[in-house]
């Protein structure tokens, strides 16, 4: 038995090609708060990303992939909806109950394909349904309503 005892997890680092096009989609289409943008686009040291918060204990930060130093992520994203294949497989954001329906067809209405599901899934309180898409750098999102 370890004596590390994980409580929380704290924030996820995404590396995005466009930081614009991805702080648009975190924000404007799943609802997240963006935080420390204008400091980030105004060059601030100390902040070379911006973020994004899905709660009072969790962010996910938006690190642009500079030219010069890509990631090595095979295959790469081609722009054309395919997955990026990485150290992470995808990301699960919990909506509110009675929320699923309504969260799939607004994903819908603003072009976000849906490419699996709604499917049955597993998950830390139990099973739901759960629907797979895509963000604009190809890794792969996953919402579910307990």
């Amino acid at each position: 038995m370890s004596a590390i005892k994980i409580v929380a997890m704290d924030h996820i680092v995404l590396n995005v090609a466009d930081v614009d096009r991805s702080l648009a989609f975190y924000t404007e289409i799943l609802g997240l708060k963006s935080e420390r943008v204008e400091e980030f686009k105004a060059g601030t040291p100390g902040i070379p990303f911006p973020s994004v918060r899905l709660n009072d204990q969790m962010i996910i930060d938006l690190f642009p992939i500079k030219a010069e130093n890509p990631p090595t992520l095979p295959p790469a994203f081609d722009g054309v909806g395919g997955k990026v294949h990485g150290n992470l497989d995808h990301l699960c954001f919990v909506v509110e109950h009675g929320n699923f329906e309504v969260s799939v067809e607004e994903l819908k209405r603003r072009g976000v394909v849906i490419h699996r599901g709604p499917i049955s899934r597993w998950g830390a309180q139990g099973r739901t349904m759960s629907v797979y898409f895509l963000d604009p750098d190809g890794n792969e999102v996953e919402i579910r309503a307990y």
